[in-house]
């Protein structure tokens, strides 16, 4: 092999395809970048069993010649070493050239370097996945859905099934849900699927979308998803995104969240933030992470933490449109804050029905988003 490519797509690539690296892997070929030239453009592959992401770079992408394949082949090199070596060459153009032993020289400017590659027959194979099976999203709103429910899965592996985001299809659209049996996520959106969709009960791993979010581009741009019996595939533009579907049945998280309210409120939203934020500073240094909130006479909400070392903090914030009773509730005041920076939405509005049942959050407008979050019982 042997080819001639810009530094700055070198660069791209490698960054793209090294989110599927894994630092813990026992597969040794696994920790390397399989790059494959061919007439038409260069290929960059890498896995760690989970998720396998692979760019293509054509040659001529239409704004400008990125390079040239001179030898075809295959290498696969230690992607640690390569990327951070690419990074810091001093020439805008780099040369890479495969050797029959899989040994790789690189050139940039007056520099070379050499580095033991992998044998490419030994690395493993893309899932094989029908196309068939496909829903289309824009990137900005898939990158929303996730960032609005991803936060919320499990970090214990106790509940495997957890620690993914449940994609699952509605009369109306797809809906995505994160919990962790402490809190509870989920977001919807219309779309228009055919009747034998497969997207039915599907869970992917919250660690893998938000590596997918990593890649996603701000702008409209279309994403196909692809479902098979075990695998998951995002294509954007030249990059394909595999994901494993996690094994197990989705536990019924819909009987947690309420139907009717003894009390709703609205509050602004980024004053809420802010004084949950500054009331988190007592509850973090006294390792409790408890916030209480207090609906007073006068219309308004009290925001208070006291820390048995350094003292409390209260805040009074008003509240809108009140009806139903008067409550007073603790929380985590970090579930709290991750729940509100995801609504985008000038006032949020709470619904309560009792001291020691699920606390939910929506945006006053029209998003399908909610948020629950279990409330604390404490002393006082």
């Amino acid at each position: 092999m042997k080819l001639s490519i810009a530094k700055d797509q070198l660069n791209l690539s490698i960054q793209y395809v090294s989110k599927a690296i894994s630092n813990r892997t026992t597969i040794p070929i696994l920790s390397g970048i399989k790059i494959e030239a061919s007439p038409a453009g260069v290929t960059f592959t890498a896995s760690d069993t989970d998720i396998s992401i692979q760019t293509f770079s054509p040659w001529d992408n239409g704004d400008a010649i990125i390079g040239e394949c001179t030898e075809q082949g295959t290498v696969v090199l230690p992607a640690r070493i390569f990327a951070e070596m690419v990074r810091k060459l001093p020439a805008e153009q780099v040369e890479l050239e495969a050797k029959d032993n899989f040994q790789t020289i690189i050139r940039s400017g007056s520099l070379e370097v050499q580095l033991v590659g992998f044998d490419p027959e030994e690395y493993p194979l893309l899932p094989q996945i029908e196309e068939r099976n496909k829903i289309s999203f824009t990137s900005d709103l898939l990158k929303t859905m996730i960032k609005q429910t991803s936060f919320a899965v499990s970090t214990s592996e106790t509940s495997p099934i957890l620690t993914g985001v449940l994609w699952t299809a509605t009369e109306d659209g797809i809906k995505l849900i994160g919990c962790d049996r402490h809190r509870l996520a989920t977001r919807e959106t219309p779309l228009e699927l055919q009747p034998d969709h497969p997207f039915q009960n599907i869970v992917i791993a919250g660690r893998t979308l938000n590596e997918l979010n990593k890649i996603l581009p701000d702008q409209n741009i279309l994403v196909d998803i692809v479902v098979s019996q075990n695998q998951v595939l995002f294509k954007l533009d030249n990059v394909l995104f595999y994901s494993r579907i996690l094994d197990g049945t989705y536990p019924d998280v819909s009987k947690l969240i309420p139907q009717q309210f003894q009390a709703e409120m609205y509050v602004h939203t980024k004053q809420l933030i802010e004084a949950i934020d500054r009331a988190y500073l007592f509850s973090r240094e006294d390792r409790t992470n408890i916030v209480k909130l207090v609906m007073k006479e006068d219309q308004t909400i009290e925001i208070s933490s006291q820390s048995s070392e350094l003292g409390k903090v209260t805040e009074n914030l008003a509240m809108h449109n009140h009806t139903g009773e008067r409550f007073t509730v603790s929380f985590n005041s970090k579930y709290m804050i991750d729940a509100l920076k995801v609504i985008d939405s000038e006032k949020v509005k709470f619904g309560f029905t009792g001291p020691m049942n699920p606390i939910v959050i929506q945006p006053e407008d029209e998003t399908k988003i909610l948020q629950l979050i279990l409330p604390y019982r404490t002393t006082s």
